[in-house]
């Protein structure tokens, strides 16, 4: 019987190229999408998705834009920070102990940084350098708040207070005069997902770092399972969220004093009908934005309930961001200041919207 003849050389050469881009196609339909071009959750405008509770809320809302999901693949995404000059944003992925990186130009996502000791909350200082809430430990560090310098080496803020270690970092805000705010519960302390199980040598507290001193103070102590906070556009009260209340959630006010002190508090917003308040920001006309969703209660509608909740300045709920994910964080960014970013769960969402945060340094808006 007569032989076939072999293939020539180029004919093999188009075999060989033709199955290694089959397998590599083959690869990549299979691996997980974890960044996409601005994928609207709806495709209708005005977006079902947007909720107004309150008249006062439809000037906020943009008629034709829409919730979009910018990246998934995450496992507990936290601490979102937009970083104007670089036009990126930053947010933790916790239990995977990194945080990432997603380029508004090319809109992908990328590991910023591996081995973050957990970090959660994010933020930047006058001088644009990263702070970061190191919620655990990767190998004898951890459990502290660190600036990363221009050049890329970290230098440490703060790691204990009074010879105790701190419990787990949680969210951080940067004043004008170059303080640094920060919440410290034991959240990330109780399992071997967000870190390491410990147990805590403080007790819940909230604390002020000098901006010149960098002289760690408790600025709070009488608090159970302190969370988000931020400023209001005058600086003049700071808001900080109680995880742990019972029955529900709650956002303090505290007066804030010329000389770093805190003074009268009062409550501002309660998160009822099982409403898990976590992360939140101040707009420049004084709302609050904040991170909403179901605590994982069986009475709970997560469908109804995950998401951005938004109150005025009075503490009144004015309207709703539904999100397919509970929310844990969120910011202002984008060119202009007016894209709302947020953390969910395993994804990143984002909304135009017709206001900016609250303080949006140069180094942080453009």
């Amino acid at each position: 019987m007569p032989s076939r003849p072999s293939p020539s050389p180029d004919r093999r050469h188009f075999l060989k190229q033709s199955l290694t881009l089959a397998a590599v196609a083959a690869g990549a339909a299979s691996l997980p999408r974890i960044a996409l071009a601005g994928e609207p959750i709806s495709q209708r405008y005005p977006d079902p998705m947007i909720e107004v509770i309150d008249d006062s809320f439809t000037q906020y809302r943009i008629f034709n834009a829409g919730v979009e999901r910018l990246a998934t693949g995450m496992y507990w995404a936290e601490g979102p920070l937009w970083v104007g000059d670089g036009r990126y944003l930053l947010f933790s992925d916790v239990p995977n102990n990194r945080i990432m990186r997603w380029d508004e130009i090319s809109e992908s996502l990328g590991i910023y940084r591996h081995n973050s000791n957990y970090s959660n909350g994010l933020a930047r200082d006058l001088q644009g350098r990263l702070i970061v809430c190191e919620g655990s430990t990767t190998s004898s560090e951890g459990r502290r708040v660190t600036r990363t310098e221009h050049d890329g080496s970290i230098t440490v803020l703060a790691d204990h207070f009074e010879g105790k270690r701190f419990n787990s970092p949680n969210d951080v805000v940067v004043k004008s005069d170059g303080s640094v705010w920060f919440t410290d519960p034991p959240f990330q302390m109780g399992n071997n997902y967000e870190g390491h199980k410990l147990k805590p040598e403080l007790p819940d507290a909230v604390y002020r770092i000098d901006g010149q001193s960098l002289k760690v103070t408790q600025v709070i102590k009488d608090f159970s399972g302190p969370n988000g906070l931020c400023f209001s556009p005058d600086e003049k009260t700071l808001y900080v969220i109680e995880a742990r209340a019972k029955p529900n959630r709650l956002v303090w006010a505290y007066t804030v004093n010329a000389d770093g002190t805190l003074g009268e508090r009062r409550k501002h917003i309660e998160g009822t009908g099982f409403g898990a308040l976590d992360g939140m920001k101040c707009d420049e006309d004084g709302n609050l934005w904040c991170g909403w969703g179901s605590p994982g209660v069986k009475e709970a509608n997560p469908e109804l309930l995950d998401g951005v909740r938004v109150f005025n300045p009075q503490g009144v709920a004015i309207g709703h961001i539904h999100l397919p994910e509970r929310c844990a964080n969120l910011c202002f960014g984008g060119a202009t200041g007016n894209r709302l970013f947020m953390a969910s769960s395993r994804s990143i969402y984002a909304l135009y919207v017709n206001t900016r945060g609250a303080r949006l340094p140069s180094t942080q808006a453009s």
